[in-house]
């Protein structure tokens, strides 16, 4: 793979690609298991499909058309869920569905059927582009800007919501920008693990820091670097075995998550029964 990378460009995009994409999965990823909006997230993500099949059939870029899909239903989902009157849950099942359903009827009206539409439904880090890089080194930038700025806000409203409101953090105003940022970062991962198998990106590497760390800080920290270890691992593999790179990245996230959580509960068993004893013996 090291050759590789010195001689094909297109490997050079997809490590490049790897990094950014591990930044703000491992950000953003943190926030959402600890706010538990996976499935939100992946409503937003599986929305985005039908601004991917508007893109194909206006003939303008599909990445473009699943931004502001993934933006509309992230502010959609959110004001819907904070006026009341739906259900969390049934809400995000209806977006879901009809994001999916936009996109299969706007591919089946244009002329033809896309050949690299499997690229933006299950990911393909090969055939990342210089304008994708473009496009996620800005939203990684944004992402990391926010956080950055807001960071303590942030730890307030993970905190606890209402906390935060009594001491004058703006919530509401919190939550929205969450939800775009998520929508953002849906976009961005895209290209990486596709549509379908975005949100295995999104939790693993977060929910693998939340084993080892406590403190947001060194969580997302640890989520990035998770991150990175799983994009360019499962690259290396899809590249060795010619297999897709968006199901190997996510496999691979997967697989070391669960190994780390059994050695988790393996050490946490023996610390109980270490105590047990100590205790048993005074």
């Amino acid at each position: 793979m090291i050759q590789a990378l010195s001689e094909y460009q297109f490997m050079q995009h997809a490590f490049i690609a790897s990094l950014l994409a591990s930044v703000v999965c491992g950000i953003i990823g943190v926030i959402i298991v600890e706010k538990k909006l996976l499935m939100m997230s992946g409503g937003i993500a599986h929305t985005a499909y039908g601004g991917v099949g508007l893109g194909y059939f206006l003939g303008f870029e599909p990445i473009i058309g699943a931004f502001l899909f993934s933006i509309a239903a992230a502010l959609g989902i959110g004001t819907i869920k904070r006026k009341g009157g739906v259900q969390a849950d049934i809400l995000i099942g209806l977006f879901w569905s009809l994001g999916m359903a936009f996109g299969i009827v706007f591919i089946a009206l244009m002329p033809g059927y896309p050949p690299d539409l499997n690229s933006y439904l299950f990911g393909n880090i090969l055939s990342v582009t210089r304008a994708d890089l473009y496009l996620m080194l800005v939203v990684t930038f944004l992402v990391l800007a926010v956080v950055i700025a807001l960071f303590h806000a942030w730890k307030a409203y993970l905190f606890d919501e209402e906390f935060a409101a009594i001491i004058g953090v703006k919530t509401i105003f919190l939550e929205y920008l969450l939800l775009v940022l998520v929508a953002m970062t849906v976009v961005a991962l895209i290209r990486v693990a596709g549509i379908i198998l975005v949100l295995a990106l999104l939790t693993a590497p977060a929910a693998m820091a939340g084993l080892f760390s406590k403190k947001l800080k060194n969580r997302m920290l640890l989520a990035v670097l998770f991150g990175a270890f799983f994009s360019i691992s499962g690259l290396w593999l899809s590249y060795g075995l010619n297999i897709p790179s968006g199901a190997c990245i996510v496999m691979t996230a997967v697989a070391a998550y669960f190994l780390a959580y059994a050695f988790s509960a393996v050490g946490r068993k023996m610390k109980r029964k270490s105590l047990a004893s100590k205790q048993s013996v005074e």
